[in-house]
């Protein structure tokens, strides 16, 4: 039986990247297992055109730009630069999210209640922060369950890094908590018949009485069609280290340099810096600095569809990042089929294993800087080890981080809303 969704995706769109590709492929993912409406922001409305979905049909576009409009030119205002203050982003965000939310009910209100829909499910916004206070309540009422999630964010920031959080310009996330005084957010989490938690960070944060109607479900996953390139080649020396991120202070692509710089000069590794940001001009003093010279490629930005044949070239995926939520890049690295060498903190301490990868600990920015030194000089040593742990970081992927892996967890879910004493809750 194909159950009847209306599947709420505030921000998803095919042709962006970060949460609005999570919430374009999540909802494409469900609708392949379910007769699936998708409600989405009408500034994605062309992009699901030229995608070939047919408006009515397969979405409704819900047009709160009167509310959206204003409060994003606020938020990049105050967020102090391009790329910066993403706490300030989402508080933003959540403003013109209660219009999105009264807008669609206006819409879909009536037929909700009628019972078109046997689930409603939010799969964005991502942030825990962001309360539903229509929908909560419009379902409740009208006996539909109402699914979150998958809910991810509110890694704290590591300590001794005071320094990175000032430069991100993240002011509100000194004072973070206040997003529990947002009206709808305890009715949110009291209504709703699911809680999707993509994080153990995000499932700490959830109130205890609430662990009952939480099913863990990481937030990212990949496309194998969108994601076809494999590494063939075996690992020889020079091993190939790939960064792909941002150029900002927390993703510690100069982490990364100063790490490999002795490994560079003595012609046992070579790096490609994928990304582009207010640090690319730091990193090029510092490659002249440490004479660097041909071992470092500081690339820049590449088309996001670009990017797994640039990585396919590669043996390791080198990430410091010291606060990432879901690691979706590392995902899409271990696809390919690299080694990632990883922070095990926040979201890629959920994704690689010892078998698949290196997560090291947390600590201060010396200590990360010698920790990777170390892993990448192992592993250079090691080139069979690199290729096996290649084989299987590719296998663990295909096998239970594809967007189709993670449909079938939320297909279990309806069930279990819908049949809450008679089935186990999923697991992931």
């Amino acid at each position: 039986m194909r159950r009847r969704v209306l599947v709420v995706a505030e921000a998803a769109n095919p042709e962006w990247v970060s949460v609005p590709l999570v919430g374009w492929s999540h909802a494409q993912a469900i609708a392949r297992r379910t007769d699936c409406l998708v409600a989405t922001q009408v500034r994605n409305r062309e992009a699901w055109l030229r995608a070939g979905k047919v408006e009515g049909r397969d979405f409704v576009a819900i047009d709160s730009e009167a509310v959206a409009r204003p409060t994003t030119r606020l938020g990049n205002v105050l967020r102090g630069g391009k790329g910066k203050g993403w706490t300030t982003m989402t508080a933003a965000a959540a403003l013109s999210y209660y219009a999105f939310e009264w807008k669609l009910w206006r819409m879909l209100g009536a037929e909700i209640a009628a019972g078109r829909f046997e689930v409603v499910h939010r799969v964005t916004p991502l942030s825990p922060t962001i309360p539903s206070l229509v929908l909560a309540r419009g379902c409740e009422r009208a006996g539909v369950p109402f699914v979150v999630g998958p809910m991810n964010g509110g890694v704290p920031w590591p300590r001794g890094y005071d320094g990175v959080r000032r430069a991100e310009r993240e002011w509100l996330s000194y004072v973070r908590e206040v997003y529990k005084l947002l009206p709808g957010y305890r009715r949110t989490r009291r209504q709703a018949a699911a809680l999707l938690v993509a994080s153990r960070d995000t499932w700490q944060q959830m109130p205890e009485k609430y662990h009952d109607k939480c099913v863990y479900l990481p937030e990212n996953a990949v496309d194998p069609e969108r994601f076809a390139r494999v590494r063939e080649h075996a690992a020889a020396r020079p091993m190939r280290v790939v960064f792909v991120g941002r150029l900002v202070p927390y993703k510690g692509a100069d982490v990364l340099l100063e790490a490999v710089a002795p490994l560079v000069r003595e012609g046992r590794v070579c790096v490609e810096v994928i990304g582009d940001g207010p640090q690319m001009a730091a990193l090029r003093a510092l490659v002249e600095r440490e004479r660097l010279g041909d071992g470092v490629t500081l690339a820049g930005w590449v088309a996001h569809e670009q990017v797994q044949d640039r990585m396919a070239t590669a043996d390791v995926f080198g990430f410091p990042s010291i606060r990432e939520f879901g690691g979706g890049v590392v995902l899409e690295a271990m696809a390919v089929g690299l080694v990632p060498v990883v922070v095990g903190y926040g979201g890629p301490a959920e994704l690689v294993t010892e078998q698949t990868g290196v997560a090291l600990p947390m600590t201060d920015r010396a200590g990360l800087v010698e920790a990777f030194r170390a892993a990448l000089a192992e592993l250079a040593a090691e080139p069979g080890r690199v290729d096996a742990m290649s084989a299987a970081a590719r296998r663990r992927v295909c096998e239970r981080f594809t967007w189709d892996a993670k449909a079938a967890v939320v297909e279990q879910v309806y069930e279990w809303v819908l049949d809450p004493s008679g089935r186990r809750r999923p697991v992931f």
